[in-house]
Order: C-alpha cells, then structure tokens, then sequence
C-alpha cells in the first residue's frame, strides 16, 4: 500500500497513494490506522483524493477508523472524496455517521474547531 503519513500535534493526515481501496488495501489500510490510534492520535484525516474506486472491504476500513477515533474520543474525517465512493457511502446510509468534508484545509479546520469545543467543555464541568 503507497501511502503518505503526516504528523500533527492535534492530528494525522493519512494520504492513499492508490488507485483502489479494496480487499488488497483495505487490511494494510486499517492496520496503519489502528497502529496511529496506538501511538496516542485521536484525530485522523484520511485524504482519499488519489482513490478512484472502493469496494465494501474499503468502506469497512473507513468504519474501522471512524470506530477507534470515536472510542479516543477524536474524529475521524473523510476528504478527498469522488462521486463513485460518495455514492457507495450513501447506498450504504453511512452519509450521517462518516465525517466527510471537501479538503484538508477544511479538516484540519473541524478538527482545531472540535479540539476548542472539548477543551471547553472540560473546562465548564
């Protein structure tokens, strides 16, 4: 899997260098996003503008990032993405859990926004 990994204080960009998100990616896909969430990131941009294609195999590795950040309590954010993998997530009514936004720096944005929001509220309690 060709891939370009990006290290922030508050988060990772992950780039897919592929073509194809499917059964031969997907399983590299999610052990480099597991192995992120182990090394204490809890928010993930996964940048798919490079990806032409999904299969299900890919979308459940979308969900598998979705479901660590969740757990860490950080986010998992979808950019990048073209019509044919929007319309799989859509057929797969996953348009309300996934976060899915236009660009990186509109990622990167949501997550600073979403950092405040908790900091704040960790302040109030």
């Amino acid at each position: 899997m060709k891939f370009t990994v990006d290290k922030h204080e508050k988060y990772v960009l992950i780039k897919l260098n592929e073509n194809k998100l499917n059964s031969l990616i997907s399983p590299q896909l999610k052990s480099e996003l597991i192995l992120t969430n182990t090394e204490g990131q809890r928010n993930i941009i996964l940048d798919l503008s490079n990806v032409k294609y999904s299969d299900s195999s890919g979308l459940s590795s979308l969900l598998v990032g979705h479901r660590i950040c969740k757990n860490a309590e950080g986010t998992f954010i979808l950019t990048g993405i073209n019509d044919n993998i929007a319309r799989l997530i859509t057929i797969s009514q996953l348009e309300n859990i996934l976060t899915i936004v236009a660009t990186v720096d509109e990622a990167i944005d949501l997550i600073f926004m979403e950092e405040i929001e908790k900091e704040l509220k960790r302040e109030l309690k």
